[in-house]
């Protein structure tokens, strides 16, 4: 084997005793990688002396365990095909074995690094079926490429998978070092915690510290729920002893309710009651009617008594009075007014008188006769007799009713004042227990799903501050028309609190906490609408002289609210005042419009069909009315 010239192994059995000179280079001009031995059929067994059989075996497994020179590339080419592979490289054996001629076994020849340099041209290998010719070792088949370390996930990575915790947990005797938060305590601190067997370790707190946190959670639901309990018992609940002043159920009759010495009082009036509204309210058992123990208060069209072309003037100007206006029982100083052309004296206010108990259609100034029929009872006739009867100051007001139907209705169940101490509207207030809508749940802008308390109260109309005293009760599928139910004023020194049912369904409960002046935030002068003047904004609540408030000291903060008020009870229709605000639910007029009222009653074709055929469910109804006031007065 020494003297065995070297053999080509991808030369044919042909070439091994001959190089042909025009596929290779001279040997003097290039260095030669001297090719690797192959062993073939012609060796004998004789031949290989045992050193050689050791030194194959090493060979052997050098090749098994090393691709290719650490300086080559390894390919995947199997004889010619040359494509690049960056896969896993590791180092060739720096020589053979000893005894053995450097070699490869298994080794195919496009695995060896190819170099301009080092080799001339390739010369005539094997078929590439893998099947060897005479004299040709065939080609093993390689390892699978081993996947790039580095693409792998940190844990999935063989130097993150070792089972032998570092060096550096390691006490110096070689044993594993005990993490500090699981160390028992040492008998030195046994000995200064004599009382306890263990310290607390973080181990041990831990583990106590969510029955901690849980226990403290606890504590403070139950601090919340007592405080919360004395809250209400003390500072939010009336206490006080109430007395009853009115209660009707309406067994008596209509006589009983609206005769002379009744509980309540019609009132007849057409110019709308400040808010523009479209109805006129009337004294006609047609609108307010009792039927089974139940007060009814319904709409009608007024088209029904005189006709529609009346109503809107088509025949030419009709002039409608009404029967029985109550205008001269309800105007502030019996209808008279200061003299407006500056005489100082006391005149009476026809103007008023003609707008409250007449009105005239006519097509061409496009005014027409009120369209809508409607009630308006009150109390205030008790109420200013001095009886005690008709009104209340603290204390308590109990309304079982059922909301009207019907598009554009506007019930209302609220309060005024008795004498206006303050001044006139809103500065003496309004308390609103419930006001609702009779458009059907789908309307944009609160229907008959919603009702709604509120306080009105300012200086001026202009700065009534009704805005930051208002709020509602919902139901999101059913309207209050469909069924009775109990709607309740509770009224202190401290604060009033509407709800409906329970308290739980509170619309309003406002807290008099602060004077209603500083509450308000109001500007420090005003323009007068009269003269057009700038002057000072005064509070209408204290005395201007002495600065303090005009009724007693404990009273200060509950002003306007501090008054004999007395109960009224409505179905509107309509309005100009924003109740039902432009671009919601088809509005059939602009609350700005010059003949909004005819416009509304020029769409009756729209309207009237979503008002029930039969009063009674159209109407609003009253099961009974109830009013306390604290026996105390105060």
């Amino acid at each position: 084997m020494a003297d065995s010239p070297a053999v080509d192994p991808f030369a044919s059995t042909n070439d091994l005793t001959e190089e042909p000179s025009s596929s290779r280079k001279s040997s003097e001009n290039v260095n030669v990688i001297p090719p690797t031995p192959v062993v073939t059929s012609a060796t004998t067994p004789a031949a290989i002396t045992a050193a050689t059989r050791e030194s194959v075996a090493s060979a052997l497994a050098s090749a098994t365990a090393y691709a290719v020179r650490p300086e080559v590339a390894r390919s995947s080419t199997i004889f010619g095909t040359h494509s690049r592979q960056s896969s896993f490289i590791a180092s060739y054996p720096s020589s053979p074995g000893p005894g053995v001629t450097q070699f490869s076994i298994g080794t195919p020849y496009g695995s060896m690094s190819r170099s301009s340099a080092g080799l001339a041209t390739r010369p005539t290998t094997a078929s590439s079926t893998g099947v060897a010719s005479t004299g040709v070792a065939p080609t093993q088949s390689r390892t699978e490429p081993r996947l790039r370390t580095t693409l792998l996930p940190f844990l999935l990575r063989p130097s993150s998978m070792t089972t032998e915790p570092p060096a550096d947990v390691r006490a110096p005797d070689g044993s594993l070092i005990e993490k500090p938060w699981l160390e028992g305590p040492t008998p030195a601190e046994l000995a200064k915690t004599p009382f306890i067997k263990r310290v607390f370790t973080r181990k041990r707190i831990s583990r106590f510290l969510p029955h901690l946190l849980a226990l403290i959670g606890l504590g403070l639901g139950v601090l919340q729920c007592v405080l919360t309990y004395i809250d209400v018992s003390t500072e939010r609940m009336d206490r006080q002893p109430l007395c009853l002043v009115m209660e009707e159920d309406f067994s008596g009759g209509e006589d009983a309710v609206f005769g002379s010495g009744g509980t309540f009082w019609r009132e007849v009036n057409m110019d709308g009651f400040g808010n523009g509204e479209f109805e006129m309210t009337t004294g006609s058992s047609k609108n307010s009617y009792i039927k089974n123990g139940i007060l009814y208060l319904a709409p009608t069209l007024t088209s029904e008594e005189i006709g529609l072309d009346n109503v809107l003037g088509n025949n030419g100007p009709y002039t409608y009075n009404i029967t029985g206006c109550t205008f001269n029982q309800t105007a502030p100083n019996g209808g008279f007014i200061l003299d407006p052309n500056g005489s100082g004296r006391q005149v009476f206010n026809y103007a008023g008188y003609y707008a409250a108990c007449s009105a005239t259609s006519n097509t061409t100034s496009g005014t027409i006769v009120n369209p809508i029929q409607s009630a308006r009872i009150s109390t205030v006739i008790n109420a200013q007799s001095g009886s005690g009867n008709g009104s209340t100051k603290y204390g308590r007001v109990e309304i079982r009713a059922k909301m009207p139907t019907g598009d554009w209705i506007w019930p209302a169940l609220w309060m005024l004042p008795v004498n206006n101490t303050y001044g006139a509207w809103p500065r003496s207030g309004e308390i609103d227990l419930v006001e609702s809508r009779g458009n059907g749940i789908s309307y944009t802008a609160h229907g008959a799903n919603y009702v709604q308390g509120a306080l009105n109260w300012g200086p001026t109309p202009e700065l009534n501050s009704v805005s930051k005293s208002y709020s509602w009760w919902s139901d999101k599928r059913v309207p209050f028309s469909r069924d009775f139910h109990t709607y309740v004023l509770e009224w202190t020194t401290s604060f009033i609190r509407i709800y409906v049912d329970t308290r739980l369904h509170t619309l309003l409960e406002y807290q008099f906490n602060e004077p209603f002046f500083e509450k308000g935030d109001y500007p420090d002068t005003i323009v007068n609408g009269t003269n057009g003047q700038v002057q000072t904004l005064q509070d209408p609540w204290v005395d201007p002289a002495t600065g303090q408030p005009k009724e007693s000291a404990k009273n200060r903060w509950s002003a306007p609210f501090d008054q004999e008020f007395y109960l009224i009870m409505n179905v509107a229709v309509g309005g100009l005042n924003g109740w039902f605000p432009d671009g919601q639910g088809n509005k059939p007029w602009f609350n700005g419009g010059q003949n909004a009222m005819r416009s509304f009653a020029n769409a009756q074709s729209q309207w009237y069909p979503t008002w029930p055929q039969n009063l009674d469910d159209r109407a609003m109804a009253v099961d009974y009315v109830k009013m306390w006031r604290h026996c105390d007065g105060n």
